[in-house]
């Protein structure tokens, strides 16, 4: 199977599979000298590790990384480095249950990729879905940890890529009391304390009915300057949108108002642009801080859409693999909504990304832009 590595001079290759003995990542391109332990890489893990609340799944893994390769560290020095070399990471699974997955090794479960993995290699791992599990997802999260840490580090304190749940099912969230510190409050990542306590009864209703709920994930980057990106083939955006649309069960991506800017006036959809006193701002953010595929120095504001998970205890109409139909009930443990842990995936992919650019940046052009506040 090829096509595991993504990026092009921050570069992450992922390994493993959902029921194998452990996944991890290899992360290539991080410049030497960047503090690095594994509670930096442990803390983001933890936001994505199942069993936290009853409305993820109950496979227990605790998630811990284990730092194989790429880091140093001696009595002269105060802080463990990246040395410039390739970092590997291990994450072993401790909690699969292959037997829940007996009922469906000769079915395909409906809306996954359960079919089209067995047209394309001719044969399919069933324990889980395998390589094309969202457990793979953990490495991500690990290599966005790296990502973290590189643009901290060559940027400084004031960059920031936050997540929110914004819409689970057919109920979104009141936009005028976004909080962000609520996020960290509700387990559903939710910056609107009341919508979340209306989404509690909506997942255990669709739970209880063996059935699943979508979602859509907010992801802003705040502190990135203006520059990042190319115009034609290195657009920014694009390669945003790649990253998030990579993601297990991402059906849809929109940078700034995305599909809304449809229904606006050119007047309405300009970010108007001033200057006061020789420093540059913006009026709006309609453009999600993207302009010609290069970042503008505002908030760099993504979206994307999670399917409802495939795997349900509703029976669905499926073909055996010597195409008899029969009707799929998949057991096991699962999300009933995987938009909730998507959320940090997010985070990381777009962490993965900008660290990318960072680097393409700073090797075509040398130092980063300004970083504008939108509205200001």
């Amino acid at each position: 199977m090829s096509h595991n590595t993504f990026g092009h001079l921050f570069r992450v290759t992922t390994w493993g599979e959902s029921h194998g003995a452990a996944l991890g990542c290899v992360v290539d391109g991080v410049p030497p000298s960047i503090p690095l332990n594994e509670n930096d890489i442990q803390v983001w893990l933890d936001k994505r590790r199942p069993g936290q609340s009853r409305f993820t799944t109950q496979r227990q893994e605790p998630d811990t990384v284990k730092i194989l390769s790429g880091v140093f560290q001696d009595d002269r020095m105060s802080a463990q480095l990246t040395t410039g070399t390739p970092i590997s990471l291990m994450i072993e699974n401790i909690d699969q249950r292959s037997r829940d997955y007996s009922d469906i090794r000769d079915s395909y479960r409906p809306g996954h990729a359960d079919l089209t993995y067995e047209q394309k290699y001719g044969l399919r791992d069933y324990r889980g879905g395998g390589r094309q599990s969202a457990r793979e997802t953990a490495a991500r999260v690990a290599a966005g940890a790296i990502a973290r840490k590189l643009l901290a580090q060559l940027l400084g304190a004031g960059v920031s890529i936050r997540g929110a749940l914004v819409a689970m099912g057919r109920r979104g969230i009141d936009r005028t009391t976004f909080d962000w510190a609520e996020t960290l409050k509700n387990p559903f990542w939710g910056p609107d304390a009341a919508t979340a306590k209306l989404w509690e009864a909506d997942l255990d209703a669709a739970r209880k009915s063996g059935s699943s709920l979508g979602a859509v994930i907010e992801i802003v980057a705040s502190g990135i300057p203006a520059g990042f990106g190319a115009p034609v083939y290195g657009k920014l955006d694009a390669d945003l949108a790649g990253a998030l649309m990579s993601i297990n069960a991402v059906k849809g991506v929109e940078i700034g108002d995305g599909f809304a800017a449809a229904a606006l006036t050119g007047e309405q959809n300009a970010d108007e642009i001033f200057s006061a006193g020789g420093v540059l701002s913006f009026g709006s953010n309609h453009a999600g801080g993207v302009l010609g595929g290069i970042s503008t120095g505002q908030d760099i504001v993504a979206r994307f859409a999670v399917k409802p998970t495939s795997s349900i205890l509703a029976a669905r109409k499926s073909i055996t693999r010597d195409g008899q139909p029969t009707e799929v009930s998949t057991k096991g443990r699962h999300d009933p909504c995987v938009g909730i842990r998507a959320v940090p995936v997010g985070e990381a992919m777009v962490a993965c990304v900008l660290a990318d650019h960072l680097l393409r940046q700073r090797a075509q052009i040398g130092v980063p832009g300004p970083v504008f506040t939108p509205g200001a």
